[in-house]
């Protein structure tokens, strides 16, 4: 027996080390800030922020979009700086239709505090967001930007921190979703109308709206069928310019353990199968999800949402008819629903808004602002051709009986 102790001692401190031993691990250097860029955030919650490319000393306004795939920059934009572009055989699909795109390769993204290299842009037409928004959009930063980094978008202070690669501890509260990501996000939402659903769709912050639904899915998962009233016709724009869509509300749409209720929802049809039907229901956009600061973890496949300030704001669900833009200076209405609350009150296509109750601003994101409150009567001012009129319009409403 005591020859055989020592063995026995000596097996357990062996295996005592085996244990320790198993759990050591590498770990990465802990993230570090290298910047925070403030941003601005337009109708739907859209985020835009200020950069440079390459040598060219003009700030351009970029849209900040999860849901593109590269990082891009506007045809307008490059052919008033001259830059020479490459010739490519690539093509990029939105809900509004497929283009081949041109490329500027090798270049250099300049924020506040920050420039990363090696990046190709491919070049597209943003004219439609420029019109939307009534800012010169001069591109978007998405994935190949994203993927570099931790981002943090911080709807309170208006702010984006960007942190290297590494640990990184999230702030306390929240919680963590863990989409797949090839170069969008795509994460399991759950939703609620007639009955639950459950399908895959896009995180997709460059989307100024709540939720949309391909008009497929929602034809085979019959989730309209007890819908009264019926879905309103609208517009909408997408790449390759405006579509036809369909708007009402869906009774709930969970994100991770938060729910909302009533919330705003376009059906599309998709022509150019963007949501590679049925592998995605459709995306959840900006107009949720700036309810949340947000973490951006792509090599950790992680999100990280904590409700903010806005996180009870209320929803859009104002109905006008209108297609309004702002071309050439002027905030213009070039479409007009038939039927609709702006059929009824007599506006035509081409009319100039100059103000509504007395606000003289020509500022399309304050416009659009002022005409999202359904009952509500509205004067406008409006230029015709030559001649100025008062129309009076009460917003319409998309909540359903």
């Amino acid at each position: 027996m005591l020859r055989k102790f020592p063995v026995f001692m000596l097996l357990l401190v062996l295996l005592g080390f085996l244990r320790l031993s198993a759990q050591e691990q590498f770990s990465e250097p802990d993230a570090k800030l290298l910047t925070t860029i403030p941003f601005k955030v337009l109708s739907g919650g859209v985020v835009i922020l200020r950069a440079q490319v390459n040598q060219f000393e003009d700030s351009m306004t970029f849209i900040l979009d999860t849901g593109s795939g590269g990082i891009s920059l506007d045809s307008l934009t490059c052919v008033r700086l001259n830059i020479n572009l490459a010739e490519s055989d690539r093509t990029i699909r939105g809900i509004g239709g497929i283009r081949k795109v041109k490329f500027l390769n090798h270049a250099s993204l300049k924020l506040k505090g920050l420039q990363v290299d090696s990046l190709n842009f491919h070049v597209n037409d943003y004219e439609i967001l420029s019109t939307v928004y009534g800012v010169k959009i001069d591109g978007i930063i998405g994935y190949s930007f994203l993927s570099r980094y931790i981002v943090r978008l911080d709807y309170d202070s208006m702010r984006m921190e960007v942190f290297s690669p590494g640990e990184y501890k999230y702030r306390r509260g929240g919680f963590i979703l863990r989409p797949v990501i090839s170069s969008i996000p795509i994460q399991t939402f759950k939703f609620k109308d007639a009955e639950k659903f459950q399908n895959r769709f896009y995180f997709d912050t460059g989307a100024g709206l709540c939720f949309l639904l391909s008009e497929e899915y929602v034809r085979d998962s019959a989730i309209m069928r007890k819908r009264k009233p019926k879905p309103l016709v609208t517009q909408a724009e997408g790449l390759g310019g405006k579509m036809e869509m369909k708007l009402t509300t869906v009774k709930e749409v969970q994100v991770g353990p938060y729910h909302f209720k009533n919330v705003p929802t376009y059906i599309f049809d998709d022509k150019y199968n963007v949501t590679s039907y049925p592998f995605l229901g459709g995306l959840v956009g900006n107009d949720i999800l700036r309810r949340f600061n947000i973490t951006l973890n792509y090599r950790k496949k992680e999100i990280h949402l904590t409700p903010n300030g806005h996180y009870n704001d209320a929803f859009d669900y104002a109905y006008t008819g209108l297609g309004v833009y702002f071309v050439d200076n002027k905030v213009t209405v070039e479409d007009v629903v038939k039927g609709s609350p702006g059929d009824k009150a007599g506006f035509l296509s081409g009319d100039i808004i100059l103000a509504i109750n007395n606000n003289y601003s020509n500022d399309i994101q304050v416009y659009k602002q002022m005409m999202q409150n359904p009952g509500e009567k509205l004067r406008f001012l409006i230029l015709r051709k030559e001649d100025r009129m008062e129309i009076f319009m009460k917003p319409g409403s998309i909540l359903k009986d």
